[in-house]
């Protein structure tokens, strides 16, 4: 018998991933499900990139690539972060990793380790805990709450930081909450830093923001922080290029030659093809993702207008990415067709096996008595869906 290792046993499943399956098995034994637990626009990529993708495939470009991309690749999310943010910086600052969970994951890697502490600010995506538990070092979480916008404050940030303390990981626009600092409260949090510690920002949601809102990338914040930031972003919600798996880092010179070292080991290079994709995505038209992010805004507001409707549920404002992240405490201790539901996982259960709407549990996210919707799917589904929400909600006793 083989045993398991002690990191498989330490690691929990993405609990995303986790409520997608359990849909799709329903759906396989022929149940209608309302399936709002995953993060993956439900456009297809735009013609444009899959052009781009199939001419490199016919064109001979399915080998090994450098580990850390193309040349081209690399120039051509160097030319993005100049026209974007006028952020200027060389190739030997970009490594391309096969998604940005991917990136995250060698970043982590190749920067903490068994003794170092990583602060991460609660509500966090499901894996980042995850991720630095599998290097050896501590998630210290800092939480946050609806009431400020899930946003941490200074004095917050700065009572989480020990001698060990070595990276703080933000996220905005945030997974799961759709929360956006903006400049000044950034620079608030980092400036509460010492200048040792480094900042890891995931800023994968960058183009997917509403109203007022818009992203900051924060190595631009002031002169020195690109030598202590290691941006974080991707193709997959911007361009809907989930399945390309195309990410990337922008880091100091010495951090992108450890990860290299690293990503030769583990996958020697990002996919050839997907390369060429990720090129068209960035320097092609952009028409396509101020398309989708209208979209994606018309369905925010009819969520909104939606969830506000439903009574017992509070529903924070989102501004950023494409999730609802509301409180469903209100129903805890209540019972639904004699299930007890005392918790955000208990109340999603049921929900998914009576109601057969699928959300994911705001525990997942450090953030008990929530629960996270994705309004990235059509506006057909969202209205019956969380009309089937409602109806299933009326029936607690």
């Amino acid at each position: 018998m083989i045993r398991t290792s002690k990191l498989a046993a330490s690691i929990q499943p993405s609990a995303t991933i986790a409520a997608g399956a359990k849909a799709r098995q329903l759906k396989a034994a022929g149940v209608k499900v309302f399936d709002f637990s995953l993060g993956e626009p439900d456009f297809d990529t735009p013609k444009h990139i899959c052009e781009a993708a199939e001419k490199a495939a016919l064109g001979g470009q399915t080998h090994y690539t450098p580990t850390a991309g193309t040349a081209e690749v690399k120039a051509a999310v160097v030319r993005w972060y100049k026209r974007v943010y006028g952020y200027e910086f060389g190739p030997e600052n970009v490594i391309v990793s096969n998604g940005a969970k991917h990136s995250l994951h060698n970043a982590l890697a190749a920067t903490v380790g068994p003794g170092d502490e990583v602060v991460i600010l609660a509500p966090y995506w499901v894996s980042y805990s995850d991720l630095v538990s599998m290097t050896g070092a501590t998630p210290v979480l800092v939480n946050t709450t609806a009431a400020s916008g899930f946003k941490a404050s200074p004095a917050q940030v700065a009572a989480a930081l020990t001698p060990r303390t070595r990276m703080l990981m933000l996220n905005s626009p945030s997974n799961p909450t759709g929360s956006v600092y903006t400049r000044a409260e950034i620079e608030a949090v980092v400036d509460a830093l010492p200048p040792e510690v480094a900042i890891l920002s995931d800023e994968i949601y960058e183009q997917l923001t509403y109203g007022t809102a818009s992203p900051t990338c924060v190595a631009t914040l002031k002169p020195g922080l690109r030598e202590r930031t290691i941006t974080v972003s991707g193709a997959s919600k911007s361009y809907a290029m989930t399945g390309w798996r195309m990410g990337w880092c922008v880091a100091p010179a010495a951090v992108v030659k450890a990860m290299d070292t690293i990503q030769s080991q583990e996958t020697s290079c990002p996919s050839s093809v997907s390369q060429a994709a990720l090129i068209a995505a960035l320097d092609g038209p952009q028409a396509c993702v101020a398309e989708m992010r209208a979209e994606f805004a018309a369905r925010r507001e009819l969520t909104l207008k939606l969830l506000n409707g439903i009574p017992g549920l509070v529903v924070p404002n989102p501004e950023g990415a494409f999730y609802a992240f509301f409180d469903v405490s209100h129903f805890f201790g209540k019972s639904f067709g004699g299930k007890p539901v005392t918790d955000s996982l208990s109340f999603c259960a049921a929900l998914l096996e009576q109601a057969h709407v699928n959300l994911v549990p705001g525990s997942a996210f450090g953030a008990e008595g929530f629960a996270r919707m994705s309004f990235a799917t059509g506006r057909p589904t969202i209205e019956a869906g969380l009309g089937k929400l409602r109806e299933w909600l009326a029936t607690a006793v």
